[in-house]
C-alpha cells in the first residue's frame, strides 16, 4: 500500500496534449476573429458605458486622473486584439502561479499543524507546486512583454512636472524607488523576482526533506521539513498580500482595496484545493491511493465547502463596504463590472459558481464523501475562480472593449495542459506515498 508509484501512461500524456493543441487552436481562431474586426457589438456597448461611466466619475475629486488615464491608454495602448492576448497572458500567470504556491502552501501548513490524516496525500500537492519555477520565469517574461497595456502606470509620461498624474505620481516611490520615477521600476521587480526565488527556494528544501525521509527514514527530515514550512508560513504571510498589490491591484492603480491581499489569497486557496481533491479523485478512482478513504475525501470536502463561504465572505465584505461608502475612486471597480454588459455575465456567474454550487452541493454530510460528487463540485470550483481572477483584470486592461471567447478558452486550456504535464510529470518521479512520513500511521487510520 506504502509503495505506490504513479504511473504517467503515453493515453495520459496524449490526452493532455490534445487539450493543449485545441487551446493553441481556439486561440489562433479567436485572434484572427477579433483582428478581422469581431468586435463590432462589444464598440456600441463601450461608447454608451463609458459615456455613463465618465458622466459618473466627473463628479469625483479624481475625475481629472481618470479622463487623464483615458487618455493615456488611447495614445499608448495596442490593439484590441493585442491587448486581450496581453490581458489572458495575465490572467493564466496569476491563476497558475496560484495552484502552484498553494500546493506548497498546502504541505507546509499541515507540517506546522502537525495534521496526520493529509500524510497520504501530500505529494499531490508537492507535485503542483512543481510549476512554481516555470510560473516565475512566464511572470517574470510576460511583464516585459505586457508591461505597457496591462500596467498603466508604467508610462513615463505620467510622471511628468506638467500635465502629469498627480496620484500615480504619488505612488511613484512603491514601483520606482530608488530610479527616478518613471523610468526602470526596479523596486517592483526586485519584489516580483524576490518573491519567485523565496518560493522556490523553500520548496526544493522542503521537497529535498520529504525525499531524504523516503530513502533513510530518518525522523530528522520530518522536523527539518516541519521548521522549513515555519519559516515559508511566515514569508508567505506578507509576500502573498504584496504580491496581489502588485500583480493585481496596480493594474488599475486609481482603484484601492484594503481586502485585496486576503481576497486574492482566498481565491487561490479555494483554486489549489479543489485542484488537490480533484486529482486525488481521479488517481483514486484509476486504482491508486489506496491510503485514501472516503474519511480524506471528506476532509477535503470540507476543506472547499468551508473556504468557498470564506471567500464569499472577503468577496462581500469588499463589496458592502466599497458601496456603502461610496467613493468614487473605489466604486468605479464594481460600476464598471456591473453595468458593462460584457461584464456583469461574468460578476453575477462569480458568484453562483463560487459560493452557490459549493454550498448547495456541499452542504450534506454524504456529499463530501462520494467521489462522483467531488468530481462535480471541484471542476466547477477551478473554473468559477478562474473568472474571478478574470474579472480582477480583464475590465482594468480592457476597459469597455473586453469579451470573452476563444481567446480565453484556448489560452486557458494552453496553460492546464502545461501545468498537468508539469505536476504528473513530476509525481510519477518520486513515490506516491510518504513510506516513512510518522504521521502516515494516523493517515491510514483516518476516521471521522
Amino acid at each position: 500500500m506504502t509503495e505506490e508509484r504513479f504511473s504517467f501512461t503515453a493515453s495520459a500524456k496524449k490526452t493532455i496534449m490534445i487539450i493543449g493543441l485545441i487551446g493553441i487552436v481556439l486561440l489562433v481562431i479567436g485572434t484572427i476573429s477579433s483582428m478581422s474586426g469581431g468586435h463590432a457589438e462589444e464598440g456600441e456597448h463601450a461608447t454608451n458605458n463609458l459615456t455613463e461611466h465618465v458622466e459618473s466619475t466627473d463628479q469625483s475629486t479624481h475625475g481629472e486622473a481618470e479622463a487623464h488615464e483615458a487618455g493615456e491608454e488611447g495614445h499608448h495602448g495596442s490593439a484590441t486584439w493585442l491587448k486581450r492576448i496581453y490581458s489572458n497572458l495575465w490572467v493564466n500567470n496569476i491563476y497558475f502561479t496560484g495552484l502552484a504556491i498553494i500546493g506548497l502552501f498546502f504541505v507546509a501548513i499541515h507540517y506546522v499543524s502537525q495534521a496526520g490524516w493529509s500524510a497520504g496525500i501530500n505529494r499531490i500537492p508537492l507535485a503542483m507546486a512543481h510549476w512554481l519555477p516555470i510560473a516565475g520565469i512566464l511572470m517574470i517574461a510576460t511583464w516585459f512583454m505586457v508591461k505597457g497595456d496591462v500596467f498603466h502606470w508604467t508610462h513615463a509620461s505620467l510622471y511628468a512636472e506638467h500635465g502629469g498624474d498627480h496620484l500615480i505620481q504619488g505612488k511613484a516611490a512603491y514601483w520606482y524607488w530608488p530610479l527616478e520615477s518613471g523610468t526602470f521600476p526596479l523596486f517592483y521587480l526586485l519584489r516580483l523576482v524576490l518573491f519567485f526565488a523565496l518560493w522556490v527556494m523553500f520548496f526544493r528544501w522542503i521537497k529535498k526533506e520529504m525525499l531524504s525521509e523516503d530513502i533513510d527514514g530518518d525522523v530528522k527530515h520530518w522536523y527539518k521539513a516541519k521548521k522549513l514550512s515555519i519559516i515559508f508560513l511566515l514569508i508567505f504571510a506578507f509576500s502573498s498580500s504584496i504580491a496581489a498589490w502588485d500583480w493585481i491591484m496596480s493594474i488599475d492603480p486609481h482603484w484601492k482595496s484594503t481586502l485585496i491581499g486576503w481576497y486574492v489569497f482566498a481565491s487561490w486557496w479555494v483554486s489549489g484545493l479543489a485542484g488537490i481533491t480533484f486529482i486525488v479523485v481521479l488517481l483514486k478512482q484509476r486504482g491508486y491511493l489506496k491510503v485514501v478513504n472516503a474519511n480524506h475525501l471528506h476532509d477535503l470536502g470540507k476543506y472547499i465547502f468551508a473556504f468557498s463561504i470564506f471567500w464569499t465572505y472577503l468577496w462581500f465584505a469588499q463589496f458592502l463596504l466599497i458601496y456603502y461608502a461610496n467613493i468614487p475612486e473605489e466604486s468605479v471597480y464594481f460600476v464598471q463590472r456591473i453595468n458593462a454588459s460584457q461584464y456583469s455575465w461574468v460578476f453575477f456567474l462569480n458568484l453562483i459558481l463560487n459560493f452557490l454550487f459549493p454550498f448547495l452541493l456541499f452542504m450534506t454530510r454524504d456529499a463530501k464523501r462520494h467521489m462522483s460528487m467531488l468530481k462535480v463540485v471541484c471542476p466547477i470550483v477551478l473554473v468559477g475562480h478562474w473568472f474571478d481572477f478574470y474579472l480582477m483584470v480583464t475590465p482594468s486592461v480592457m476597459k469597455f472593449e473586453g469579451t470573452f471567447g476563444f481567446v480565453e478558452i484556448g489560452m486557458a486550456m494552453m496553460f492546464l495542459a502545461a501545468f498537468m504535464f508539469i505536476a504528473l510529470s513530476s509525481l510519477a518521479k518520486m513515490p506516491l506515498i510518504a513510506k516513512n512520513d510518522p504521521m502516515l500511521e494516523e493517515s491510514l487510520h483516518h476516521n471521522i
